[in-house]
């Protein structure tokens, strides 16, 4: 039997009212690593029921559904846990046609989201390049600290950060500093 242990499960950080800063654990979600060729991206596109973007840098969002192109041949995505299986299927389905690689990677990530005019400032704290000019909605992989994460802008000030389990402490206390230095005014 699979023990499930998610490490953020219900935390949340707080800060005072007027801090407009919200950083919580992100709902669960299916999520997949996706490696196929550009020729076959509209075909992969169909299988997931998303139109994957074409440019690295590029996240298509449509209701719970997410999708960010990391390389040039590979994707984030990002579903409901319900339709994991469905998901499964049809790109077992594809392999008929396309050669390419779809990976669960669920049980190894956990999300935490990042809302709120300071956003920009609370992630800046651990990562290296200029967040604020990031697209929204964009993504990249990068390092928060020395944590690999998916960074995901899915709006203005809100973000999504997809990293391994192991690390989601790590990131989290971070996160907790750097929202409380906020609240402070440091």
């Amino acid at each position: 039997m699979l023990h499930e242990h998610h490490p953020l499960k219900g935390r949340q950080i707080a800060t005072a009212a007027a801090v407009p800063l919200a950083i919580r654990a992100a709902a669960d979600c299916a999520r997949f690593s996706l490696r196929i060729g550009p020729a076959d991206v509209d075909r992969a596109s169909l299988a997931f029921g998303l139109a994957l973007p074409a440019r690295i840098g590029e996240v298509s969002i449509s209701g719970e559904k997410r999708a960010a192109c990391l390389g040039p041949d590979e994707w984030y995505l990002m579903a409901p846990p319900a339709e994991q299986e469905a998901i499964e299927r049809a790109f077992a389905d594809l392999y008929a046609t396309a050669i390419h690689s779809l990976v669960d990677i669920g049980h190894r990530e956990v999300g935490i989201e990042v809302e709120g005019p300071q956003a920009v400032t609370a992630l800046q704290s651990a990562i290296a390049f200029d967040v604020g000019a990031m697209a929204a909605p964009g993504g990249c992989r990068t390092l928060f600290d020395r944590a690999q994460i998916v960074l995901l802008r899915e709006a203005g000030h809100r973000f999504r950060i997809e990293v391994w389990q192991s690390f989601a402490d790590h990131v989290w206390g971070l996160l907790q500093a750097a929202s409380r230095e906020i609240e402070l005014g440091i």
